[in-house]
């Protein structure tokens, strides 16, 4: 798959602010990769923590960044590893940063803080219905997106009110198109030892969800 067009199934618009410095993560053919995490407002006065990869060709990593606004364009990666699914049943995940500007400072008084995903792929696994205490309806998808090299992301996705009807009788293999905000989630996990760490998960919650006839061909 050419990148354009991979770029239409697997896209995001991110304006905030770096969390902290950089940390070196990996180097792949003479290219090296950094992390971080970047801030972006949410509707209920709290922040989003959403990690980041990005190449040292993208920025100068000897440069300090936090507490920098920046605009960025990029994909939402799912990692797998050795370790296979983590979180939740989730696997690790972090946006693939493929531009980046570091804001001036009129540039960011002005700039509001932007969190949009556009994402296009197949149902890997049933749609998850459920209602929460507080009477919520929601739907838990997990979406499978082609990249590059043959590669998948799999990206889980929630649906609400209406929307989580709607998609509540999708099934596995569908396409969907779904257009939202990447919303970072905290819970406690139990360990093996009896004892309890805070993990953090990743998510799109949807605001627009569209459903195709097509499905994903074996």
């Amino acid at each position: 798959m050419r990148e354009k067009e991979q770029h239409k199934l697997n896209r995001v618009s991110m304006v905030g602010k770096v969390d902290k410095e950089f940390d070196f993560s990996h180097e792949s053919f003479g290219e090296g990769f950094y992390k971080t995490t970047i801030l972006v407002d949410r509707l209920n006065d709290t922040k989003d923590r959403i990690p980041l990869m990005v190449s040292d060709r993208l920025l100068d990593m000897d440069s300090s960044y936090a507490g920098r606004k920046i605009a960025l364009e990029g994909e939402l990666r799912s990692y797998n590893h050795h370790t296979s699914v983590k979180a939740a049943g989730r696997p690790p995940m972090s946006v693939f940063v493929h531009n980046i500007r570091l804001l001036n400072g009129k540039e960011e008084k002005k700039a509001k803080e932007e969190d949009f995903i556009n994402i296009e792929g197949f149902l890997c696994k049933p749609p998850v219905y459920r209602v929460t205490p507080l009477g919520r309806e929601l739907t838990q998808l997990m979406v499978s997106v082609s990249r590059n090299y043959g590669k998948n992301d799999y990206i889980p996705c929630i649906c609400w009110g209406r929307d989580a009807r709607f998609a509540a009788h999708f099934s596995m293999g569908d396409r969907v198109s779904i257009q939202g905000r990447i919303q970072s989630r905290d819970y406690i996990r139990r360990t093996a030892q009896n004892e309890t760490e805070k993990k953090t998960t990743y998510e799109v919650s949807v605001k627009r969800v569209a459903h195709f006839a097509d499905k994903e061909e074996n």
